[in-house]
């Protein structure tokens, strides 16, 4: 009997539940995100609803709630030029955007190989995430009112950057502008795109949605004197 019990013992798991996500902690990863409570609606997405499609609306003249345009998705793309050969460091920024963006990111690979790069196809080269519904109006109501006035200097964001079609790109230079990030455990410094892809057909009713959604956009006459 006692041969048994010592075998049952050796069987059991060393530490368990508590240890485990105790250890990823100390390693730097996420903490388990709890569901939010039912009926909970982003303050970005109610702000949406009650103030800004009602706004555009009266500013364009639509004759139809379904052709007032709205955010459809937002990307983010970090690249990494030595992802392939640093490991350490690909795995640090996948654990920074899954804390940023607050959904697990996917890794980026090369398609076609460039020699002098010494990429071969299929080698890792960074890190991608696409927020829809809730997530996606969280993220922006963060990225709007407290990452971007950490920036460095800020004077607004040029919008100078739209494709023509409705959609608006940006660049950070630094994650850590993000509250979520801690300085200490940063491996390197970088920076990321991020692209709002909206519903509107043009350029000027995409700008108009995001300045109503608290896009701090750079003043023209700014843009005049850059």
């Amino acid at each position: 009997m006692a041969k048994k019990e010592k075998k049952q013992d050796k069987q059991k798991p060393k530490g368990g539940e508590q240890a485990k996500q105790a250890k990823k902690e100390k390693k730097g990863g996420a903490k388990e995100v709890t569901a939010p409570p039912e009926g909970y609606v982003p303050r970005l997405r109610r702000r949406y609803r009650e103030e800004v499609t009602g706004a555009l609306t009266e500013k364009f003249g639509f004759d139809n709630p379904m052709r007032v345009p709205t955010v459809e998705k937002v990307i983010l793309n970090v690249g990494i030029g030595d992802a392939h050969s640093d490991q350490k460091l690909l795995d640090s920024v996948v654990e920074e955007l899954e804390v940023i963006a607050g959904q697990r990111p996917v890794v980026t690979r090369a398609r076609k190989a460039i020699s002098n790069f010494k990429l071969r196809a299929g080698m890792q080269v960074g890190v991608r995430v696409t927020l829809r519904r809730s997530r996606m109006w969280e993220f922006l109501d963060k990225l709007f009112n407290l990452a971007m006035p950490r920036v460095r200097d800020f004077r607004g964001v040029s919008d100078r950057s739209f494709d023509g079609r409705g959609n608006f790109s940006l660049g950070i230079k630094e994650q850590i502008v993000f509250p979520e990030i801690n300085y200490d455990k940063v491996e390197k410094i970088h920076g990321m795109d991020i692209t709002i892809v909206t519903t509107a057909p043009n350029d000027e009713e995409a700008r108009e949605l995001l300045s109503l959604l608290g896009c701090p956009f750079r003043r023209k006459e700014a843009q005049a004197a850059a």
